[in-house]
């Protein structure tokens, strides 16, 4: 499973932010990595540089083998909350995908 860091100009990814990030979605996903050839994550500042609520945004978009690709949103006070509830919502969308191939 290959995993893609993308962000928008209002925010810069430092290597320690990276890292923590690549290790955090391998641990999480790791029961799916058979299945996704890819991991794109987008991360972006809603309200750019002004302090807000709710305006930290991640999407994970996952390419799965021999399939359409999925994505999930989630919106969070901060990146890490975001990612963490993103990742949620991915685990609980490929349950349900892999879940339903298995019963086939």
């Amino acid at each position: 499973m290959t995993i893609q860091l993308n962000s928008d100009n209002n925010l810069t990814l430092h290597d320690a932010f990276r890292s923590q990030l690549h290790t955090l979605l391998s641990e999480e996903l790791s029961r799916f990595s058979e299945h996704i050839t890819r991991l794109e994550v987008h991360l972006s500042d809603e309200n750019g540089h002004k302090e807000g609520l709710n305006d930290k945004k991640c999407i994970l978009e996952a390419r799965l083998e021999g399939m359409k690709p999925i994505a999930v949103t989630n919106i969070a006070n901060n990146h890490e909350q975001a990612v963490e509830g993103a990742i949620d919502k991915l685990k609980t969308s490929l349950t349900t995908i892999f879940g339903r191939l298995s019963n086939h």
